[in-house]
């Protein structure tokens, strides 16, 4: 007894040191000549000796603000509200607990005499959750471009590629005025709008759509980077006009337009060359290209075909990678306005492109056995070309003040042509030849996209009670032909040719999906500060697959179907869905938790032999997401995700090819879902004026009863697939790491660390044995900015890597080594408006046990400019790139029991002379 009386009086005692080390101060903010409480008031306290942001609060609906757990110092209290002069205001917490300052009288700009010193510009803003920097108080370069003011923001890094990154997270979306700005393609805003036509930058977590209605958080965000006009740039045009030339038959043309008056913009844009610039932004590339030609799930469990490449035909996805040489045409119109009060809006976006790309390619694998290795070589060179135009609209309106209807329609039209040719031989470990290839195929594919939606909904009396109503309507259609022409010889394994297969066959798909969405949402409070979402969504997919083979007659024409290789699919199913989100929100506090169910029934005929296959299942997918926010800018947040992979049609019952008669796949309908559980940690902190941030991520994921690949290989390398559940054993996934940043003032410089790691362990069958794969990646990163207006700027990062991966079967044959990559790039303004800059990046792969040789590469790029007229609108440029002609195209990777090396043809060495003219007419009568 006597020691738990001991214990009680320590935590008591500890207890009471603690509050008596915790400072507080507090008062109220009032406009005292009208008599107003100056409700949602910035209150920041800054360090005396630095000027650091340290906390900050708003004032409460009466104008009360309390700030309590401060650190004994020396502090500046700084009052702002919008059209008031700021209120500044030394203390100092030393002796006493609490600090009253009473109330605070703001005065109103417009009210102070002529003695009275107002502040001038504050660079950077705090709004709630919204960071706001003043673009004028950032000095650039005449005719300098929203990239170039994205730059000089702190918190904000944009690589060469016109990649975002704001402290420490990837912005995925960039609007102006709040509006999408040519279906949301991030470079055509940042690298042609002026930045001298910029009023604010806002940078905020953009919710989802259905937090944003509901209220409630659902923790779905997204970076997002808002650019406000001034006013008067919103009334004229401005455009820019390029036209460059270089040798080796390089050249490069681009021009743009836009018009402002008031809420309606009008854009068009048009650009060719063969630089590799391909008019799509780093994000919009990904979102129009198409998917490979086989059966996938929906985002409600459900099934449907796909056209494309990847099976017996093979389609060109309209992307460049990199690989080959392009030459793209690509244009486009953007439309939106407001009107009626900004009662009704809409905003449109029409593209129009040809890309064409022709390369080689090489690639090296390692196949790891039970009983050795298998290596293969493969030559392949291919002509691609892409022709696709696309347009999109969005209506919205404003039925009542909580009442909203949303209808959005797009539709695509694609058409590519592409031909492959490829030479292939395999062989032991020893050397010895087991099997040779060639293979030629065509392909014309014709496709057609079109999409529709409406999104209803309404607000009700009491605050967080809400409904919503979506429904979507999708249509897609593929058509392809080719023509398959193929040799494969094997040989015994005394190296003698032992057989020959031969195939020449015309191929037809005609493959058609139709898809019909809705989803019923309705949230309720359930108590204060805790609420719950319910949803109800039904789906209905139908698909008809038609792929047909035909080899050659006596007559030569392609006439006998080949039964073997053709089949007529119709896909039925229907799915429901049921959910249920429950969320708990403080101030500091966000929790949510819940599960969705769907059922889906799926029904497919063969229509050659009326074959009927049959699959019921449901999947379960529960969550829980907890957020904690220390302040504005400081939070941790835990998540955790489970959800159910059903096996694709393709692993169930596979379409038979014959394209690649070295690599048959079979279908097993015995097949299970498996089941994912994924765990994921981030702690992010953010110091507005010290430009200090630091982000500390991880994520850990294991499935179980895992769908893995059973492989069968012969003696002369014919191997043959199918997909199996594994029940002793879980694969596994995880990555993490840190990235931090700082501005030092003493040099005016910033720098950033990023450390991070990853890793998988995955396992496959091969010739009935198990493969354990384990490969690991350590990385970091070190990084330096720096930028002197008018003088120069220079970036610079580079840091080393250790990659591992092994396979159990042949664990002597790793891919383990070192590497490092890197990048810098400067430029100098100098007198007589001339301006030299220049970049590079070096990337080194060490040689391993699997590939003998190192990798080395070292891409630099210069260039001179020369500007003229006042406005610095007109430029001369001469620039070179890759000057060491060290642009190999490379790639190294790991998968199951195979590891491969990749060489592709790219764009090298060239010179080039460009002339470019920027022209603006702002601030017109409107």
């Amino acid at each position: 007894m006597k020691r738990l009386t001991f214990i009680l009086l320590l935590l008591i005692s500890c207890f009471s040191s603690h509050a008596q080390n915790g400072f507080l101060i507090k008062g109220t903010v009032i406009d005292t000549a009208s008599n107003i409480k100056l409700s949602n008031t910035t209150i920041s306290i800054l360090h005396a000796r630095d000027s650091m942001l340290y906390k900050f609060t708003r004032a409460d609906q009466m104008g009360n603000f309390k700030l309590e757990g401060l650190e004994k110092g020396k502090y500046i209290l700084l009052v702002t509200y919008p059209k008031y002069a700021d209120y500044v205001e030394n203390f100092t917490l030393d002796s006493l607990n609490e600090i009253n300052f009473g109330s605070i009288d703001m005065i109103l700009k417009s009210q102070l005499l002529a003695e009275v010193v107002i502040t001038g510009r504050q660079p950077i803003t705090i709004k709630g959750d919204t960071t706001e920097y003043d673009a004028a108080s950032f000095k650039l370069q005449p005719n300098a471009k929203v990239e170039d003011l994205l730059k000089q923001l702190p918190g904000i890094q944009v690589d060469k590629d016109g990649k975002i990154t704001a402290q420490g997270q990837t912005v995925n979306k960039v609007l102006v005025d709040g509006e999408e700005f040519f279906g949301d393609d991030p470079t055509l805003v940042t690298k042609n709008i002026r930045s001298d036509m910029v009023d604010k930058v806002q940078l905020y977590d953009k919710q989802s759509d259905q937090a944003a209605f509901t209220g409630v958080d659902d923790g779905q965000k997204t970076k997002t980077i808002n650019i406000q006009l001034k006013e008067d740039s919103k009334r004229g045009y401005f455009g820019k006009l390029e036209a460059a030339a270089g040798n080796d038959e390089f050249y490069q043309a681009q021009g743009m337009i836009n018009k402002f008056k008031g809420k309606e913009k009008m854009s068009a844009y048009g650009t060719i060359g063969n630089t590799g610039k391909v008019g799509l932004g780093w994000q919009d590339a990904n979102r129009y290209g198409t998917t490979s030609n086989n059966m996938e799930f929906t985002d409600d469990g459900g099934m449907m075909f796909y056209g494309g490449g990847g099976d017996d035909l093979e389609s060109f996805n309209g992307q460049y990678d990199g690989q080959g040489i392009p030459l793209a045409r690509t244009g486009g119109l953007h439309y939106d306005n407001k009107w009626d009060g900004d009662k009704q809006s809409i905003n449109t976006n029409y593209k129009i492109g040809t890309l064409d790309v022709d390369g080689t390619r090489n690639n090296l694998t390692q196949r790891n056995l039970p009983t050795g290795v298998i290596n293969d070589r493969s030559d392949e060179t291919f002509n691609n070309h892409m022709f696709r135009h696309k347009l999109d609209a969005r209506y919205d309106i404003k039925l009542d003040s909580t009442t909203n209807l949303r209808i959005s329609v797009d539709g695509t039209l694609r058409n590519s042509d592409t031909e492959n040719n490829y030479t292939s031989e395999s062989r032991n470990g020893s050397g010895g030849l087991l099997n040779q290839s060639q293979r030629r195929l065509t392909n014309k594919a014709d496709d057609r996209i079109f999409n529709a939606s409406a999104l209803f909904t309404k607000k009700f009396k009491k605050m967080g009670r809400s409904f919503s109503l979506n429904l979507n309507q999708s249509s897609n259609t593929n058509k392809t032909d080719g023509f398959l022409d193929a040799e494969n010889v094997f040989y015994s394994s005394a190296g003698v040719e032992d057989s020959v297969s031969n195939i020449n066959q015309y191929k037809t798909n005609d493959i058609v999906n139709n898809s019909f969405r809705s989803n019923v949402t309705y949230s309720e409070p359930l108590f204060k500060n805790f609420a719950v979402v319910l949803n109800y969504g039904l789906s209905i997919n139908s698909g008809h697959s038609n792929r047909r083979s035909f080899n050659q007659s006596a007559t030569g024409a392609y006439d006998v179907l080949d039964s073997l290789y053709s089949n007529d699919y119709k896909l039925d199913q229907t799915s429901n869905q049921v959910g249920a989100i429950f969320n708990y929100k403080t101030e500091k506090t966000n929790l949510n938790f819940g599960a969705k169910v769907s059922d889906v029934r799926f029904k497919q005929l063969d229509r050659y032999t009326d074959d009927l296959f049959t699959r019921n299942f449901t999947n379960f997918n529960p969550q829980l997401n907890y957020q904690y926010k220390f302040s504005q800018q400081k939070s941790l947040r835990v998540g955790y995700n489970g959800n159910n992979t059903q096996p694709t049609i393709n692993q169930i019952q596979p379409v038979r090819v014959n394209t690649d008669p070295l690599n048959i796949v079979l279908g097993n309908p015995d097949l299970k879902p498996s089941f994912t559980n994924r765990f994921n940690l981030s702690y992010y902190s953010y110091k507005v004026l010290s430009n200090q941030y630091v982000n500390f991520y991880g994520s850990y994921s294991f499935t179980t009863n895992p769908i893995v690949s059973n492989t069968v290989t012969d003696s002369v390398g014919k191997s043959t697939y199918q997909s199996a559940n594994l029940k002793d054993r879980n694969t596994s996934n995880f990555y993490g790491g840190m990235y931090a940043g700082k501005k030092i003032k003493k040099l005016d410089m910033q720098i950033g660390l990023d450390l991070s790691t990853n890793g998988n362990t995955y396992y496959n069958l091969t010739n009935d044995n198990l493969n354990e794969t384990k490969s690991y990646n350590y990385s970091s990163r070190l990084s330096l900015s720096k930028y002197k207006e008018k003088k120069y700027d220079f970036s610079v990062n580079f840091g080393p890597s250790y990659n591992t991966s092994e396979s159990s079967l042949q664990p002597e044959f790793n891919n383990n080594g070192w590497g490092m990559s890197g990048d810098a790039g400067f430029n100098i303004y100098l007198p007589g408006k001339i301006q030299i800059g220049s970049d590079g990046s070096y990337t080194y792969t060490q040689a391993t046990q699997s590939f003998d040789e190192n990798f080395e590469r070292f891409i630099l790029n210069a260039y001179i400019t020369k500007k003229f007229f006042k406005e610095e609108n007109l430029r001369f440029t001469i620039s070179g790139n890759d000057l060491l002609n060290q642009n190999v195209g490379f790639n190294r990777n790991a998968f199951n029991n195979t590891i491969n090396q990749s060489s592709y043809t790219t764009i090298r060495r060239y010179f080039m002379f460009s002339v470019t003219w920027e022209f603006s007419k702002m601030g017109a009568k409107p």
